[in-house]
């Protein structure tokens, strides 16, 4: 009996320390300036963009080219298990995501490890 407490013990012991999750991710809060950078691809992966059509439907130009080295601002961070998942940003200039856009979502960590975000 003494020994099935004991091994059962050192499972659940093992078990929660597995669970536990650090977080990597730099701390960012609301108001942080960020630098949008180029793409690996021809488009950002990680940026929740609308679809280039809504753009073009709204009046907008979808030129991902003309985001290349603009300053962002965070304005929303939404945190999953005490780590940074998401963030809301808006141009640092005030203008708009393709003239029409206020403001999109990143996936931050995915973001940063692209290389598609960097921290300024």
């Amino acid at each position: 009996m003494r020994t099935l407490f004991l091994i059962a013990a050192l499972a659940l012991g093992t078990v929660s320390v597995q669970a536990q999750e650090t977080c990597e991710t730099p701390k960012v809060k609301a108001g942080d300036v960020l630098k949008i950078a180029e793409p690996a691809h021809s488009s950002y992966d990680h940026f929740n963009f609308p679809k280039s059509n809504f753009i073009i439907k709204r009046g907008g130009i979808a030129n991902y080219r003309a985001l290349i080295n603009q300053e962002v601002e965070v304005t929303d961070v939404i945190m999953e298990n005490g780590c940074i998942a998401k963030v809301d940003v808006k141009l640092a200039n005030g203008k708009k995501f393709f003239n029409t856009v206020n403001t999109v979502s990143v996936d931050f960590k995915e973001a940063l490890a692209a290389g598609e975000l960097r921290l300024k």
